[in-house]
């Protein structure tokens, strides 16, 4: 069989390093007797059950020469060195079951490399139609015993004449998918705080200039106080900043944990060779000239980060405007910003660099400090997801700021994103409204609770009310104002926003900081608000800052949230989220009302229908409609509307519910899901659909069943195309399908895909 590219993979290991997997090849024969004379006696005795200094030449012709389908080896290529190997061999002609082996570099274990090995390895095997694995070890290979306990694929194990035999089936089950996304998790949040917390960092390209790049990623790194050692990189210059510089990387004598860099694109190849020879533990590259620069950039862009990656190393940009962690254990400014990030509790990830100088100016003016920031600049390897996993378990940020102009994997974006949301808000601008993904885009972010504004002040407003207010526990809102025209607007914005106007609260013009007091008090106090908007225009050009006060302190004993608009002031309270204008407020109270229904809902399962399509033959819609339980046929007269399913190229099917009107397009009654759906998905489906109030008395529930059953065809028949069923009516009996069309297209299955891997 030819070489199977497509089993290539850069993955992060469990302690956050990159290595390299691919299929072994012929030529790697002196790479294996390098890695097998590095082992120590003790993994060759547990690999071999006896002592073998070197491998013979046969042993070796035949570990490197397989045919990739009956024999299978992976290797983990770190460098020029392989660090690892994995194998099976088919037991039989046509058997499914394979006996399976590992040897990883005594160097490398314990950083979750066999677990890795494992996981790819099955995919390969059941490829080739291969479902179960057996291995023969001693009883002493813990190592390799707990490799097979991690994989979560469970296991049977017996003793017999002092070996143990491990028996297990490699098919995904709901266990090894779950294993398999939490050593995803940990590992991407090992590799980001490796970027993020560093003990000491070279600046390579740090110039003695004023006003270059690498001069101000030194002078702030210097000012902002990190808790580290600073090494300037010149190639003549014998101190920068009055630091003692070094010709290069490899000239320092303490080690590195991160390297920024500085130089110009066509010296940074060498350098990364430089960073990887010296043990740097991760990149940041604010050198540009990459992939915003053109094809041929594009190009040198993808061959650094593959061997940065091979190196050992991620990369944060290229074309990146740096990182800061607020920490004071690290207390990292590595940006060439003009200022400083306040300390706070927002981890922030902002996709273009241009806006970052502004992005940590608006957060300081806010008093929204940061625990972290990361311009990803081209976003060429280290992405959202990333960053997302790793300010999950991170005790100092409390809530996700995201600016993203365009998305690396959706899909794990999506998983990972619906995760995080249950325990800290999401907030994103995603710029490209007009793009044609925008329905996906809009789907996949209600689905995964993730909280979408406009702009960058709404997320900002938004950011700003969820970090000092509890979440409402409704709709209900009360203003509370010492002016008609103010207090009227912010009654419209409430109402425009969504909200329900409870109580107008109307104070006289002069009324005194303690009125506001008193009459916020009363207002809290009634079971029939759930949050309330004060709204104060001073009668004379000052006076707002009382009245600010005022309002602090009757929130501060009140589980309602109370979120202020003062026209005039430029107070920023750090209790209090303060708009200057009444829609900003009521907008950010919609969001948070938005977030609270999120989490009240849920999560949502996606049943197990158990359907098997393999017997029937050519794909027709109604035998197709038939197997997942999609009811057909006449039904009673009812409300029609059009189920439509389409393919994505990078978001995948994607379901969309609408009126079976012909002007249903024009009048924008239609709303979107990702598949596959949740039944709690498909009810937020129906509910989002602009005509829903016209089901009501119809089956609703017999839609949404109807609507999963949908979801989880698309999921599981990748050969549809399309599919469109119109009309579907329902009725208050229940619901059915009176007519669609299929269109399906031969399918190419990539198992690759399905284990972890950066993109």
């Amino acid at each position: 069989m030819p070489y199977p590219a497509q089993w290539e993979a850069d993955v992060v290991m469990a302690d956050g390093g990159t290595v390299h997997v691919r299929p072994i090849r012929p030529d790697d024969a002196d790479r294996l007797r390098s890695l097998h004379q590095r082992l120590s006696a003790e993994t060759i005795y547990l690999r071999f059950f006896s002592p073998i200094p070197t491998l013979s030449d046969a042993m070796v012709e035949r570990f490197t020469n397989v045919d990739y389908v009956d024999r299978m080896a992976l290797v983990a290529e770190l460098g020029e060195d392989l660090v690892g190997v994995a194998r099976y061999d088919r037991l039989g002609e046509g058997a499914t079951t394979a006996e399976v082996a590992f040897v990883i570099d005594d160097a490398h274990q314990g950083r979750g490399l066999g677990t890795l090995l494992l996981e790819h390895l099955a995919a390969t095997a059941r490829e080739a139609g291969i479902h179960e694995f057996v291995a023969d070890t001693l009883p002493g290979n813990n190592r390799m015993l707990n490799v097979f306990r991690a994989a979560g694929f469970g296991d049977e194990r017996h003793l017999s004449d002092g070996v143990v035999r491990v028996r297990f089936r490699i098919d995904p089950t709901e266990a090894s998918v779950s294993a398999m996304h939490d050593r995803e998790r940990h590992a991407a949040a090992r590799s980001v705080q490796r970027l993020l917390a560093p003990r000491s960092i070279a600046v390579i390209g740090a110039s003695r200039t004023g006003g270059t790049l690498g001069h101000e990623v030194l002078r702030n790194l210097v000012r902002g106080g990190f808790a580290g050692p600073v090494f300037p990189v010149h190639p003549t210059a014998t101190h920068v900043a009055s630091i003692r510089a070094y010709p290069t990387v490899l000239d320092i004598p303490d080690a590195v944990d991160l390297a920024v860099i500085a130089v110009p694109a066509k010296e940074v190849p060498a350098v990364v060779d430089q960073c990887g020879a010296k043990g740097v533990g991760g990149l940041v590259v604010v050198s540009a000239g990459f992939s915003e620069a053109g094809p041929e950039g594009a190009t040198e862009e993808r061959q650094l980060v593959e061997h940065a990656r091979r190196l050992g190393m991620r990369i944060v940009g290229p074309n990146s405007m740096g990182v800061v962690n607020t920490a004071p254990a690290v207390s990292m400014h590595a940006t060439f910003a003009p200022v400083l990030a306040g300390v706070g509790r927002v981890g922030f990830v902002s996709q273009s660099g241009a806006l970052g100088v502004a992005i940590l100016g608006e957060l300081g003016r806010r008093n929204l400090g940061v625990s972290t920031f990361v311009a990803l600049g081209n976003k060429a390897d280290v992405s959202s997801n990333d960053l997302i996993q790793f300010w999950e378990d991170d005790d100092a940020t409390d809530i996700v700021l995201l600016y993203l102009e365009s998305f690396g994997n959706p899909r794990t974006f999506s998983r990972v994103a619906r995760r995080v949301a249950r325990t800290k808000p999401v907030i994103a601008v995603k710029s490209g409204r007009r793009d044609r993904a925008e329905d996906a885009v809009e789907a996949l972010f209600r689905q995964a609770g993730v909280t979408r504004v406009d702009t960058l002040e709404q997320l900002f407003d938004v950011a700003q009310a969820l970090t000092t207010q509890r979440l409402p526990q409704g709709r209900r809102v009360a203003v509370v104002g010492n002016a008609a025209g103010p207090g009227a607007l912010a009654v419209d914005a409430a109402q425009g926003a969504g909200l329900d106007v409870a109580a107008l609260v109307r104070l006289p013009f002069d009324a005194s900081p303690g009125d506001y007091e008193q009459a916020l008090r009363d207002v809290l106090a009634d079971p029939d608000v759930d949050a309330m908007i004060a709204v104060f225009t001073p009668p004379l050009a000052h006076g707002a800052d009382e009245v600010i006060a005022a309002v602090e302190r009757a929130a501060a004993g009140s589980a309602k949230p109370v979120l202020g608009n003062f026209l005039l002031s430029t107070a920023a309270p750090e209790t209090l989220p303060c708009f200057a204008y009444p829609e900003s407020a009521a907008l950010a109270l919609a969001r948070m009302v938005e977030r609270a229904e999120w989490l009240a809902q849920p999560e949502g399962t996606v049943p197990d229908l158990d359907v098997d399509v393999s017997g029937l033959g050519a794909l027709e819609l109604l035998p197709l409609l038939g197997a997942f339980g999609i009811p057909t046929g006449p039904a009673s007269d009812g409300r029609p509307l059009r189920v439509r399913v389409t393919q994505h190229e990078s978001f995948g099917p994607v379901l969309a519910l609408a009126s079976a009107d012909p002007l249903a397009d024009l009048l924008g009654d239609e709303a979107y899901a990702l598949v596959p759906l949740t039944d709690v998905d498909a009810a937020r489906l129906v509910q989002s659909l602009p005509s829903a109030p016209l089901l009501a008395g119809l089956d609703v529930a017999a839609l949404e069943d109807l609507l999963v059953r949908v979801g989880l065809l698309a999921a599981e028949v990748p050969q549809v195309a399309e599919l469109t069923l119109e009309p579907v009516v329902v009725s208050a009996e229940g619901v059915a399908v009176l007519d669609g069309t299929l269109r399906v297209e031969p399918y190419q299955p990539h198992p690759e895909m399905d284990v972890r891997r950066l993109r």
